[in-house]
């Protein structure tokens, strides 16, 4: 299969495009820098610019691109940019194809779980409705602008939860701590993460590609856990406490919208579609991931 992807640099990207062609496809990124080689084409997703042609022979088009969620504090400006970050790609990309006489049959354009805002203790499958925070929104728009993809090819919008990985992510701040044991929840550590670890993302969306799935997909692991919970599971992993518990109020001082969010809202979602459509999980239980985190033989 010969695969597109926007948003390849990135930490879930560089994987994913490795499992890619560990599978036999072929891959091609779409940059803004200068094609670096033949595997690499250039585009301007900020002007709307790219030639439908890098699109050729494509049978997939995979779009993980977006400014990330947590890197800097959550300011106007920020806000803006990552709303334009991901409406600006996925928009161009839908252009492109419909430019095309015959655009590649699956569009697997990225989507994440803050789609349901905060949630509580609802489980929520693929036809829950929308949240109404900021990162809802986002996810709304970004879902609707991947959606208006040329009648025939598959959408598929798999909404991605808390990605664990052995290096930076979601976790890249909260390991350090725990292996120095100065670790700990935050909030009341109630709120449920809708986790998965890197190698079940890669894993899903090859699954993906090859099924007639389409429409929203929860790319989560099956074993739903609080805050409470993963903090413990990472903590026994590295035989350390987690005793150090980060209060509510400081986090949204500290971190204004981006504590409060990322960090204190809760969904409990279960990956129905994947389910029923016979995907397996490498690390389907919390124990199972948290030992792989922690584990030195690796750095993905």
């Amino acid at each position: 299969m010969h695969i597109v992807i926007a948003g390849a640099s990135g930490l879930i990207g560089t994987s994913m495009s490795a499992a890619f062609r560990d599978a036999g496809h072929s891959v091609v990124a779409l940059v803004r820098r200068p094609p670096a080689g033949a595997g690499e084409v250039r585009w301007d997703p900020a002007a709307g610019v790219l030639d439908p042609s890098a699109l050729a022979g494509a049978d997939a088009v995979v779009n993980l691109s977006g400014a990330g969620i947590g890197d800097r504090p959550w300011t106007r400006k920020r806000v803006e940019e990552l709303f334009s970050s991901r409406l600006g790609p996925t928009r161009t990309l839908v252009q492109a194809m419909a430019q095309m006489d015959t655009p590649p049959a699956t569009f697997i354009s990225q989507s994440a779980s803050g789609y349901y805002g905060d949630a509580g203790n609802t489980v929520l499958r693929e036809d829950a409705p929308a949240g109404s925070s900021t990162l809802a929104q986002i996810c709304v728009e970004w879902e609707q602008a991947a959606l208006a993809a040329p009648a025939g090819v598959r959408v598929v919008l798999p909404r991605t939860g808390v990605v664990f990985s052995r290096s930076g992510g979601a976790l890249g701040k909260l390991l350090p701590l725990l292996r120095l044991g100065l670790g700990g929840p935050f909030g009341n550590g109630h709120q449920f993460w809708p986790w998965v670890t890197l190698p079940d993302v890669c894993a899903a969306f090859l699954f993906l590609l090859d099924s007639p799935v389409s429409g929203p997909v929860n790319v989560t692991a099956p074993e739903q856990a609080d805050v409470n919970t993963i903090v413990a599971a990472l903590a026994r992993a590295l035989h350390r406490p987690a005793m150090l518990r980060v209060p509510a109020p400081v986090l949204r001082t500290v971190m204004p919208g981006l504590g409060e969010e990322l960090l204190l809202h809760s969904q409990r979602m279960e990956p129905a579609v994947l389910a029923s459509a016979g995907f397996r999980w490498q690390h389907g239980s919390l124990e199972d991931a948290a030992r792989w985190v922690v584990a030195k033989d690796g750095s993905a």
